[in-house]
């Protein structure tokens, strides 16, 4: 048992929906360490960072196009044969295309905008479909716990910025998403939480900064640190169902909001 009274992680599983260098690889490693079994979902399993990801971790990789039903079904079905049904779930799809970002309004391509959403929330909606209905299945745990569904979010959930309409539409349907089903799953024992990030997220680069591809390298943790938002992240899931958080906004001390 933890100190919070939920249980150990020894034969846990974790499924991270969204592979790449930041959170997911920072989840990836640390709930390796603590003793789950990891799967990462990615639409390019075989790209670099994630076979770097698996020898690092052993983490099992997976292909998937997190906005396809099929795919995501498929995935949820091969995860749970390989290696369990997962009790720690998270969505780290932002959504966003490049061809989209920062456009105005009157020069945003309708299509790339439905892609955003699709991408964002509508993916969104298939993990948490297909984790519900795994760990609905489940019998509750020695703390009354089924599982934990957590997803990603931006300051974009409650803040619709300038020349960001798809990605505020995504982010702000997410939330909605993610309300609604705490308010139906909590009560069944899947704890649902949502963490918007108000920064730019900085992950370790070759020379041993940290830096983000806009924002530049970190200094005086004036970029979110991904190792430490993976750690938000498992106490999240281990947290006593007397005191679920739904929502938890990170940034840095530096941040203006």
């Amino acid at each position: 048992m933890t100190e919070t009274g939920q249980t150990t992680a020894v034969g846990e599983v974790a499924l991270i929906v969204g592979g790449g260098p930041g959170i997911s690889a920072s989840c990836a490693r640390l709930f390796s360490r603590e003793g789950l079994a990891v799967a990462v979902a990615a639409r390019k399993p075989d790209k670099s960072v994630l076979r770097d990801l698996k020898a690092e971790t052993g983490a099992a990789l997976y292909g998937c196009d997190a906005a396809d039903p099929t795919s995501v079904a498929a995935l949820f079905t091969q995860v749970a044969g390989d290696l369990g049904t997962p009790s720690l779930v998270v969505h780290n799809i932002d959504g966003r295309v490049p061809d989209i970002f920062r456009k105005k309004i009157t020069e945003a391509d309708p299509a790339l905008a439905l892609q955003t959403i699709k991408n964002g929330a509508y993916s969104a909606f298939l993990v948490a479909q297909q984790a519900a209905a795994q760990m609905l299945a489940q019998p509750l745990n020695d703390a009354g716990h089924r599982g934990s569904i957590i997803f990603t979010n931006a300051s974009a959930a409650t803040k619709g910025y300038a020349n960001s309409g798809a990605f505020a539409m995504a982010c702000q349907a997410k939330a909605g998403l993610a309300q609604s089903l705490a308010r139906e799953l909590m009560p069944q024992g899947i704890h649902v939480a949502q963490v918007p990030i108000d920064a730019a997220i900085g992950w370790t680069q070759a020379d041993g900064t940290r830096s983000h591809r806009r924002a530049g390298t970190a200094v005086d943790d004036n970029l979110a640190d991904p190792d430490r938002i993976a750690e938000v992240y498992l106490q999240l899931h281990r947290q006593h169902r007397s005191t679920w958080a739904f929502e938890v906004v990170l940034r840095p001390w530096l941040e203006t909001w």
